[in-house]
Order: structure tokens, then C-alpha cells, then sequence
């Protein structure tokens, strides 16, 4: 109704606040694929229209794609510094789902008036689990969360928590199996019926990668074994990354656990090497094998060296960011071209160093699997970006449902650009070069990235948060 009366308003001569003018508009929800005019008033957008519109800003987007704001549901760099790097990349929701927070709430007071972009966060098993097992570790396990196993009183104060970070709005429960090997089945099968009982999706790094035994195989059958249990709905992170080159074998298990009526979800990204942190468990005893790769596969973030025995007891030690070269091409496109797969970067930025993924994930979708190899085609790889990780949180935050999509009512979390220039920069080697060929970019129907540039001075974001309830 409030679309409506503002359409009538500008017919009646008053102005939008920013009209977007002559661009291609596409929206993956309802399939349009046309040239309009988008008008904006205040944080919504107002019309859609085949006719000009006036507005007291009016921008001429012609030969662009306007679309709706891409959300990343895997974002763990929460800082200035990624947020920049995700406005530049087209995101207008970045969302730490993967980890989690804890305390939910004091986390989005600490980013409240303060950010770029829209933010949200999951609460996190790891961090709980931290907490209760007084873990010496910062963001990730680094002792006695990984080894010490949990007494029923111990379990007791993790539900107890977890449960708080959901009446704080916890967007539900960030799950490492593979940070945490000493949490048994029955702390998670408890942790999974909180989930349940809350209708919060549980957002699970699975225990092993696709090598030795178990293995990939084992891991999905874990996570869905959860599922069916506990009626939690879940959503597998990095996919491809957990499957590498047994992907095919992967999805199909996910596939037909859906056509079964279970409420599974999957991310991938688009890059064949991962990043994690050295001292983590994920590098325990045995991980050559798990992980299918040696020492000459991973690379030392902080230097670019690739690594050899030596350092590699050193850096753990030590601990930082590795990057793991576990994937490659071919499955990296197979995930971009499967339905199934949503978009999410996994990024992180610290002081200019980390994964490339943090700065270039959406417009190397755009640019490199749409454009240069026609994995997908542009209106899926929107979809992948925007309206189905909207849909995987809907259900129990009617914020998002305003999100994810381009048309009167929803939110103006916009972007705009040039899908014959669009393009990532970002390295290994350098990897906080931001994506070119957007310049636009609106978040709550503020100008966050204009002519290219970031708009310095404004924090136009947002938390995002579950409803109160069950």
C-alpha cells in the first residue's frame, strides 16, 4: 500500500528522493528482465516503471544491470575494512553465519550506526563452546575447546546460551565441526534441538574434507543425520570447498536428501583454494590426508610463501592465516553452474591481508562463470547472490523478506552495474583490490559506492536479526 500511495504521489508531481534511470532492471523473484526506472523514497524502493520518473537525484544508469543488493551469508571479516571490500563487490548484507557470535546482542551494539553495510550474525557453537571450555584461542579454537569433551552440566550452560543468543535475535547456529573434534554427538544432537525447537537453521562446517576416512561421504551424512532427527533446518557451508573434486558425488547426496523433504541448503565459492588459521584443529595430526594436500599446497598469508615442513611447524606455533589450494577449475565451475549452490564468499580482510574471496567474490561470479565462461547464465547467478540466501533466512526474519529482491516495497539495497566490464582484481598476492565495474551501489536507499567510489562519512547499515520466539 505505501508503494502504491508513493507511486501516486510522484504522478501527482512530487519527486522521489533518487530515481535510477534507464538501466536493465532484473529480478530474480518475478523474472523481469527489462529496461526501467527505479524511484526510491527514503530506505524503500517505490516504483518500477516503464516511463521516466522524476527525482530530486536522478542518475542515468543506461547499458547497467540494476538488480537487488547481493547477501552474503559467510562473511567473517565484521570491520570497516571488509565492509568497504563488500560495497565495492555489490554487497549490501554481509551476514557471519558460518563461526557465529557470542554475545549476540552486544555484538550488533558494537556495529550499530557504525556500518556500511547491513550486518548480521548467527550465534556460534564455537564461540559458546569457547566460552564454556574457558579456550585460550581469539576468533577460532586453540586448545581446550578442540580437545576437552563436555560433562551433561557443561551442555547444559552451551544450550543455555545458545538459547540466549537466539532471544537476541541470533540469525541461528554457527556450527565448525571441524574446529570443535572433541564435541560429541550428544552435545551437538543437543545443540541441534535447540535448533530445532527455535526454527533456526543450523550453519554447519562439516568434520572432514572430501579425502581419507571418513570423509566427505561421512561428513554430509553427519550433518543430514542431525537434521532428520532433530526437524532442524540446515545449510552446508562451502560446499565446494568440503567437496573439492568429489563435488558431483557431494551434491547428489544433498539432492536427494531434499527430494526427502529435508530442509538442506548449499554455498560455494568461487575460488580453488580455501583459508583458515594454522593452529587450528583443522591442521591436526592426520590433515594431509584429510585434506588431500602437503606442505607445497598451502600458502603463508602474511608473506606469500608456500610452505615446507619446517615452517610449517613454526607459523602453527605461531598462528595466522593459511591459504589451502585444495580445489579446482573444473569444479569450481561445475559448483557455479549447479542450482542448488548459493553464492558466499568466506571472507575475511585483516590490515590488507587475507583471501581474495573477501574483496572480489560477486564480480568474479559475474565477471569470470557469467561473462568469459558461461557457466551460468546472469539472471542464475543473481539468484544465487541475492534472492535465494534470502529466502534461507525469511522464515524467521521478516527483515530479510524485504531483501534479495528488486521491486515497490522492498528495501533500496541496490546494485548497479556493468555486466561487460564487471570484473574482480583481487589476488593472492594482493588480495584487498576491490571489483571493478560497479558503480553503484545502495544500501537502505543511501549511496554507499558512487561513481566507483566509497561514500565516506555515512553508515547507512543495519543489523539484521531473527524475530523474538519460537
Amino acid at each position: 500500500m505505501r508503494a502504491v500511495l508513493l507511486t501516486a504521489l510522484v504522478a501527482w508531481g512530487q519527486p522521489f528522493d533518487i530515481v535510477l534511470s534507464g538501466g536493465r532492471v532484473m529480478d530474480p523473484e518475478s523474472g523481469l528482465d527489462a529496461v526501467r526506472d527505479v524511484g526510491i523514497k527514503g530506505k524503500k524502493i517505490a516504483a518500477i516503471s516503464k516511463g521516466r520518473l522524476k527525482g530530486k537525484q536522478v542518475v542515468d544508469v543506461r547499458s547497467h544491470v540494476v538488480t537487488a543488493g547481493f547477501i552474503d551469508l559467510h562473511q567473517h571479516g565484521q570491520t570497516d575494512e571488509n565492509y568497504r571490500l563488500k560495497a565495492r563487490d555489490g554487497v549490501t548484507t554481509a551476514l557471519e553465519l558460518e563461526i557465529g557470535v557470542f554475545p549476540v546482542d552486544a555484538w550488533y551494539q558494537e556495529r550499530n550506526g557504525k556500518a556500511l553495510v547491513n550486518f548480521g550474525a548467527s550465534v556460534g557453537h564455537v564461540p559458546v563452546r569457547m566460552k564454556v571450555m574457558r579456550d585460550t584461542g581469539g576468533w577460532l579454537p586453540r586448545d581446550h575447546a578442540i580437545h576437552k569433551q563436555s560433562s551433561p552440566a557443561e551442555r547444559t550452560t552451551m544450550r543455555d546460551l545458545l538459547i540466549q543468543g537466539f532471544k537476541e535475535g541470533g540469525l541461528g547456529i554457527g556450527f565448525g565441526f571441524g574446529y570443535t573434534p572433541a564435541a560429541g554427538h550428544a552435545e551437538l544432537l543437543d545443540m541441534f534441538r535447540a535448533a530445532a525447537e527455535w526454527k533456526r537453521p543450523g550453519f554447519v562446517h562439516m568434520r572432514y574434507g572430501s579425502h581419507g576416512v571418513p570423509g566427505m561421504h561421512e561428513s554430509i551424512d553427519e550433518v543430514i543425520a542431525y537434521a532428520v532427527v532433530t526437524g532442524a533446518p540446515i545449510h552446508i557451508v562451502h560446499m565446494g570447498a568440503s567437496s573439492t573434486t568429489n563435488f558431483d558425488e557431494g551434491i547428489r547426496l544433498v539432492e536427494a536428501a531434499r527430494k526427502r523433504g529435508l530442509d538442506i541448503t548449499v554455498e560455494s565459492y568461487p575460488y580453488i583454494a580455501g583459508m583458515t588459521r594454522l593452529e587450528t584443529a583443522i591442521f591436526d595430526p592426520g590433515w594431509q590426508e584429510r585434506l588431500g594436500i602437503t606442505h607445497k599446497d598451502m600458502m603463508w598469508v602474511d608473506t606469500g610463501e608456500r610452505l615446507t615442513a619446517a615452517t610449517f611447524e613454526k607459523y602453527r606455533k605461531q598462528g595466522g592465516l593459511v591459504a589451502t589450494f585444495t580445489n579446482t577449475e573444473e569444479m569450481i565451475v561445475k559448483n557455479m553452474a549447479h542450482p542448488l549452490i548459493m553464492v558466499a564468499s568466506d571472507g575475511i580482510m585483516e590490515n590488507g591481508k587475507g583471501h581474495p574471496r573477501a574483496a572480489g567474490t560477486y564480480a568474479r561470479v559475474l565477471g569470470r562463470y557469467v561473462r568469459e565462461q558461461k557457466a551460468t547464465t546472469l539472471m542464475n547467478a543473481l539468484r544465487k547472490m541475492s534472492l535465494m540466501p534470502a529466502r534461507r533466512l525469511e522464515a524467521m526474519s521478516p527483515q530479510i523478506r524485504n531483501k534479495g529482491r528488486i521491486k515497490a516495497g522492498a528495501d533500496a539495497d541496490i546494485v548497479v552495474f556493468d555486466p561487460g566490464k564487471v570484473i574482480d582484481r583481487a589476488t593472492y598476492e594482493k588480495p584487498n583490490l576491490p571489483s571493478e565495474g560497479i558503480p553503484y551501489v545502495l544500501v537502505n536507499g543511501v549511496f554507499v559506492v558512487r561513481d566507483g567510489k566509497v561514500t565516506e562519512g555515512i553508515a547507512p547499515g543495519e543489523g539484521v536479526r531473527a524475530r523474538e520466539g519460537t
